[in-house]
């Protein structure tokens, strides 16, 4: 699995920030959101499972007190399949930090 911290996502903000993720910047490529599959609240704020145009699965996770998102890869999707939960997600102490 792959972790880009401080990666840029935009989204849309209705009555908070982050509401919904519309696309985010990786390899230095646009990646549209095609899907929003999941969300969630963590203790450090919103996250989100998506599908984007290049299909692949991704967890955006927002960081309040840094102003900060996180992109981690989680699988490919192929367009026969239903792309189940295949990865986790990595938290910063396991990936030794």
């Amino acid at each position: 699995m792959d972790m880009i911290r401080d990666a840029v996502v935009e989204c849309y903000s209705g009555h908070a920030y982050a509401q919904e993720p519309r696309a985010f910047w990786r390899d230095k490529q646009r990646r549209a959101v095609t899907e929003v599959r999941k969300r969630w609240r963590e203790p450090t704020g919103p996250c989100f499972e998506v599908l984007a145009d290049d299909a692949h699965v991704y967890v955006l996770a927002y960081h309040e007190a840094t102003d900060r998102w996180t992109v981690l890869a989680k699988a490919r999707c192929s367009a026969f399949s239903l792309c189940p939960n295949q990865g986790q997600i990595i938290s910063s102490e396991e990936e030794g930090q």
